[in-house]
């Protein structure tokens, strides 16, 4: 009986220390779940802080980011101020700047070759007047040749374009005795003036050789003009050149004419005509259109030594009259140059002359007057007791329209020298004319 109970307690002991094991195990389980659990429930609780903080963050970012877009808001709307003033102010500015620019009415070329001294003057004759508008007038200075004085010169001035043609090509006249240095001008001319029109694409150009001076009013007068031949296409070029310009025979510097003679000497043409005149140049072919050119000269040609060799200067070119009078072109219509227009003008002033027999028998106190020629030769004989220009050129007579050469003579009397045709052609009869001279006692 104490056997079986000592082999029970045992059993109990034995079975006792799995038990107290499995509590202990248990235990240990339950320490490391609830240390477990703390730092879990630690953890939950610094991510609800860290979650807090992120929600108050982005709380304040939400509210600066509402305020940024405020600001937003106010600066674009700040911005399209800006802009609409900008845009305003740019509007305005290019309103002004159009105002302010100056489309070129004309390039004015300076042709030189081989005359250093003479190319001074005129650059310095030019530019007196041209610097106040030179943004209307572009100024160029185009050599013939390789004149090393010329090129420098030319180069000293700031305020041109220089070009230079070179030419080495033979020439060949058409006629046995011509002067060859007409040709080589002739050829230089063509060149310069494609340069200007189909280069530098300019509409109008004015001419100018290196032995000239202009008058005050020189750009003023051009520009009258070149508003002349946009409008009447029967103008092939404006002149600023009358060949009996010379101080005995002129007197208005306002006065201007049409003439079917090629005055030169300063002259404008656009690039319409040129581009006509080009491929067949220097072969003239007016087509019927005229020329338009002052009273008083606009230039003076100061060039006794050149390519002319002297030709004529002492008597007609030496006396020229260079206009001194500021004329204001602006201000005055210059529409009775219009062809139509014109030959009604012109009609009324030679009926209003008086007609008379020839230069010996003027009489002292008439305003005036005109004398009847019957060809070439009885007009060369009355241009002699003048002292005006004889020469004619296919078949017209130097500063003549339809055959009538017009200069004043003693002041303000004008001169009117007529053709017979010329009569007929202005509505003048000759019979009367006629009869009218043989009443005036020689």
């Amino acid at each position: 009986m104490r056997r079986c109970c000592f082999d029970y307690r045992y059993l109990l002991l034995v079975a006792a220390v799995p038990f107290i094991y499995i509590q202990i195990r248990l235990f240990s389980a339950q320490s490391q779940y609830v240390d477990r659990l703390a730092d879990a429930i630690e953890s939950e609780k610094q991510c609800t802080r860290q979650t807090r903080q992120l929600i108050d963050q982005i709380s304040m970012q939400q509210g600066k980011i509402v305020s940024l877009e405020e600001e937003v808001k106010r600066q674009d709307e700040k911005c399209r101020q800006m802009k609409a003033l900008v845009e305003d102010l740019e509007r305005k500015r290019i309103k002004k700047m159009a105002g302010d620019i100056k489309v070129p009415v004309a390039a004015v070329v300076v042709m030189a070759c081989n005359r250093a001294d003479y190319l001074d003057r005129t650059l310095k004759s030019i530019l007196k007047y041209q610097t106040p508008v030179a943004s209307k007038y572009p100024l160029f200075v185009s050599q013939d040749g390789s004149d090393p004085h010329v090129k420098r010169k030319a180069l000293s001035f700031d305020q041109l374009t220089y070009m230079q043609h070179l030419d080495y090509e033979p020439v060949h006249t058409e006629r046995p005795g011509e002067l060859i240095a007409y040709y080589k001008i002739a050829s230089h001319y063509k060149w310069a003036l494609d340069q200007l029109f189909y280069k530098y694409d300019f509409s109008r150009v004015i001419i100018l050789e290196d032995d000239m001076e202009i008058a005050p009013d020189f750009f003023d007068y051009f520009e009258a003009g070149a508003a002349l031949l946009e409008r009447d296409k029967s103008i092939l070029a404006i002149s600023s050149w009358n060949d009996n310009g010379q101080r005995q025979y002129v007197h208005d510097p306002y006065a201007i004419y049409r003439s079917d003679f090629f005055p030169g000497l300063g002259w404008m043409l656009t690039r319409s005509t040129w581009d006509e005149l080009s491929p067949k140049w220097p072969k003239e072919n007016h087509r019927g259109r005229q020329f338009i050119r002052p009273e008083v000269c606009r230039t003076y040609n100061f060039g006794e030594h050149g390519s002319s060799m002297g030709q004529f200067f002492k008597q007609y070119l030496e006396p020229i009259k260079l206009n001194d009078v500021q004329v204001n072109w602006k201000s005055i219509d210059l529409s009775y140059l219009e062809q139509d227009k014109y030959m009604e003008h012109f009609t009324r002033l030679l009926k209003k002359a008086t007609p008379v027999a020839g230069h010996d028998s003027i009489p002292a106190n008439t305003d005036d007057i005109r004398i009847l020629y019957h060809n070439q030769e009885d007009f060369e004989r009355i241009a002699r007791q003048f002292g005006i220009f004889e020469e004619w050129k296919d078949g017209v007579p130097r500063t003549a329209y339809k055959g009538v050469v017009v200069f004043r003579y003693q002041t303000r009397r004008r001169v009117f020298l007529v053709s017979r045709d010329s009569l007929q052609l202005f509505g003048i009869k000759q019979h009367s004319f006629l009869r009218l001279l043989q009443s005036i006692p020689t």
